[in-house]
């Protein structure tokens, strides 16, 4: 009877490492197809760039005061690109079929999708960083909120655009659009552009709901040292947002795949 608990976990130990070895082979295989396509460069580096440069021309303030607000927008558009384009193409190909079909559950297969979205993030946004303090000399009083932030907010978005993905069509335009829906919005009610406290209290209200307002926190507190939340409450609720995402996302494809 006391061998019983140690088989399981060994039986439970190998179901992971199956998992996370197929969520990899997942991530590997967008990394190496998707990464260059236009769609992709466009919707999650350009778009993201002329859109911070557009709402910030005219503004005064040093750079360690915008690079922030361009860092925590390019996480949520570089995320959240990849999946919107990859998965629909891959429906169109059946390529996405045989993925389902294979022997791997469906957290394996959201969770790789989201990693891919992840990784290419994190590189976007380290770019920037890097670039702001070689070129432009920002200060940063803590590097590590800074990372914590991007690597997070990146899972937590990568993981919204492969619930968005779910939606079963071709077409990465349908897909693009309905993210598009959501993400314009966040940018506006999450302390990016606009302070949090010059918000009326309905946005204020509102931004509590917005996973980029504790991303964005994260990442202004390592730039400046200010910060609206206490940064555990800023990663608790990007978890949080990160599990709620993963977990509906497993409902929305079992749901449209069954």
């Amino acid at each position: 009877m006391g061998l019983l608990p140690s088989i399981n976990f060994i039986g439970f130990q190998d179901r992971l490492s199956r998992e996370l070895i197929a969520a990899w082979a997942i991530a590997k295989k967008d990394v190496i197809i998707y990464y260059l396509r236009p769609g992709t460069i466009v919707g999650g580096v350009l778009f993201p760039l002329f859109m911070f440069l557009a709402f910030t021309a005219g503004k005064l303030g040093t750079a360690t005061a915008l690079i922030p607000g361009l860092v925590g927008i390019t996480t949520l558009f570089s995320a959240s690109s990849i999946e919107p384009v990859s998965i629909p193409i891959e429906r169109r190909t059946a390529t996405f079929d045989r993925l389902l079909a294979a022997p791997i559950s469906l957290n394996a297969l959201v969770l790789g999708e989201s990693l891919s979205g992840l990784l290419y993030s994190v590189v976007i946004a380290l770019i920037v960083v890097v670039a702001a303090l070689l070129i432009l000399a920002t200060s940063i009083v803590s590097i590590f909120p800074i990372l914590v932030g991007i690597l997070l907010s990146s899972l937590c978005f990568a993981t919204m655009g492969t619930l968005f993905a779910a939606y079963p069509t071709e077409s990465p335009g349908d897909i693009i659009s309905m993210v598009n829906v959501v993400r314009f919005p966040l940018i506006f009610i999450s302390g990016v552009f606009i302070p949090l406290a010059t918000l009326p209290a309905v946005g204020q209200m509102i931004a509590y709901v917005s996973p980029l307002t504790y991303a964005n926190d994260l990442i202004q507190g390592g730039y400046n040292g200010k910060m609206t939340f206490n940064p555990f409450i800023d990663v608790a609720m990007l978890v949080v947002f990160i599990l709620i995402f993963q977990l509906v996302a497993n409902l929305l494809y079992k749901r449209f795949n069954d």
